[in-house]
């Protein structure tokens, strides 16, 4: 139990800090197309869902494999955390904006370390009860997150969260 802790502390400070640095990155890439396929490209909800889905994605595939064989449901969990963390961005950011009736910046940053821990919570959760041993379904799922995260930046469809507020 203790060693799942540790992934999860681990986990979150990783994918906190990896997020927060790649919110940066495709600027000092120079605005490189294939950069912006993997990081955010502009301030809109759905490329800052980014900074939580590939470092915790990555650490899901890296990681996951230390913990598999004394969690065999590990990728369960941690797909299942990404989705709630990817659930809770758009969810606290339209709802506080909503109430507020404008944005601020603290608060986007503090939205998106309560979704990074809220979503680890979930891993930690769902690795103890080990509810659904086969990942297959979620993979795809993920997968097909990886892909949307790529054609969006490019072909973003016309909803509000693929509109940049800056």
């Amino acid at each position: 139990m203790k060693s799942l802790k540790w992934f999860c502390v681990i986990g979150a400070a990783v994918t906190v800090i990896l997020g927060v640095i790649s919110h940066f990155v495709y600027d000092w890439s120079g605005e490189n197309f294939f950069v912006g396929l993997l990081f955010p490209i502009n301030e809109s909800t759905w490329e800052h869902m980014k900074l939580l889905f590939f470092p915790m994605f990555a650490y899901a595939l890296i990681a996951g494999k230390k913990l598999e064989e004394e969690y065999p449901c590990i990728y369960n969990a941690m797909f299942t955390g990404i989705l709630v963390g990817l659930a809770l961005i758009p969810t606290i950011f339209y709802t506080y904006t909503g109430i507020l009736g404008f944005r601020v910046d603290w608060a986007n940053i503090a939205l998106y370390v309560i979704s990074v821990l809220a979503a680890y919570y979930v891993v930690y959760r769902v690795a103890q009860t080990c509810i659904g041993k086969d990942s297959k379904p979620l993979r795809y799922v993920m997968y097909t997150l990886l892909l949307a995260f790529m054609v969006f930046s490019v072909y973003p469809p016309e909803l509000g969260i693929f509109v940049s507020p800056v």
